[in-house]
């Protein structure tokens, strides 16, 4: 037995991006989706760690290191410079 919370059907926007730096490879797809109160979800397909931000949340370079399970600081503030270039200012929704 469950009770559901919703079922929701939408179209999003899906943008599939890569860069390399010095040290690593990146492969990333950012969803768009009104869902989530407007943030971006973002997936790491190397690794398949997922994780909501927004652009404010893409500069939190602990956040970043973490979520994404990076090993060196330095790949996180790569990936921090990354996605403040990449996530489009979207304003947070109400939701729920």
């Amino acid at each position: 037995m469950f009770q559901q919370l919703y079922d929701i059907a939408e179209t999003s926007s899906v943008h599939f991006c890569g860069y390399v730096s010095d040290h690593h490879r990146y492969d990333l797809a950012i969803i768009y989706t009104d869902q989530f109160f407007g943030k971006p979800l973002v997936v790491c397909m190397q690794s398949g760690k997922t994780a909501v931000i927004s652009l404010e949340d893409a500069g939190n370079i602990d956040y970043l290191q973490h979520t994404f399970q990076l090993s060196d600081r330095g790949h996180a503030e790569e990936m921090a410079e990354f996605l403040q270039h990449k996530l489009h200012l979207v304003p947070l929704k109400e939701q729920y």
